[in-house]
Order: structure tokens, then sequence, then C-alpha cells
């Protein structure tokens, strides 16, 4: 008896703030919640198959626990991907960085608004360095183009 391969997992990833979305900065972040970006990302994920892990959390630890959760599924060949937007921590979190190349995971980094036209403090992310790719500037919608952009990246 054969069965059938297990369905890859999509790990979506928000940190601080992002529970704020719809009431936080309407002007920057536009005025979808992050329930409605997590229903966005998961009519993405069912484009390919796949099933969502969506999570926020205002502490930096809980995001690295996540990706360390996401490093298990990559070594089981579960994962799909990872799309983080870490908020803030992206300018300051040398834990993720070293959780991403620790674990390895295909991760996009994700920013809702173009940082670069922006303060200049966000203009540098300790992300970026292990990402396989960096997303801004494109809304909510970004999170779906993320998604879709992992299909890239399958066996």
């Amino acid at each position: 008896m054969t069965t059938a391969p297990s369905t890859k997992t999509v790990v979506v990833l928000n940190g601080p703030n992002l529970n704020l979305l719809g009431t936080r900065e309407p002007a920057v972040y536009g005025s979808s919640t992050l329930a409605d970006v997590e229903q966005l990302c998961r009519q993405a994920c069912a484009r390919h198959g796949w099933t969502l892990d969506f999570r926020q959390s205002n502490h930096e630890g809980d995001l690295v626990d996540a990706i360390h959760e996401a490093g298990r599924l990559q070594a089981q060949g579960l994962l799909a991907g990872v799309v983080l937007n870490a908020g803030a921590y992206t300018h300051t979190s040398v834990a993720l960085l070293d959780a991403i190349k620790g674990t390895a995971v295909p991760l996009v980094e994700l920013h809702i608004s173009n940082v670069f036209a922006r303060e200049a403090f966000r203009h540098h992310s300790y992300i970026s360095p292990a990402a396989r790719a960096v997303m801004c500037g494109w809304g909510v919608q970004g999170y779906a183009m993320a998604i879709d952009g992992l299909q890239h990246w399958q066996d």
C-alpha cells in the first residue's frame, strides 16, 4: 500500500504591531486587518495545494521558535517556505537572522510598505542576508505574491 505525499505547509510569520493592521497608520499600511491578510494567504496556499500556518507575535522569541519549527518541517520535506514580516525586528534582530541561517529555511522577507521610502533606520535589514527574496511596497497583496513565489523553489 502506498501513501499519498503529505501536503506542504507555508509558514507566515508576522512580528510586532502587525496585530494592529487596519487601525495602525492606515495611510502607510492600508485598511486590511490581520484576519484579512490570513484569508488572503489561505487562498494563495489553496491555489498550490498547501496548508497555512499563520502566526503573529509581539515577542521575538516566539518568532525564533516558529522559525525553528519551520526548520523541522523543512527537514521532513513538508515545508513549502516561510514568509516573514518581522516588523520592527527586521531592523534589530540578530536572533531572527541566526534562526533563519541555522535552519536554512527558504524564506521571503516581506514588508507591506516600501521601507526605502520611509525613515532611514528602516533601510537596513538584519534578515535580508539570509532571505532568498525580499518584497516591499506591494501592500498586503505582497503576502499572496510571496506565497505564489514559493512555487519556484519547489522540487
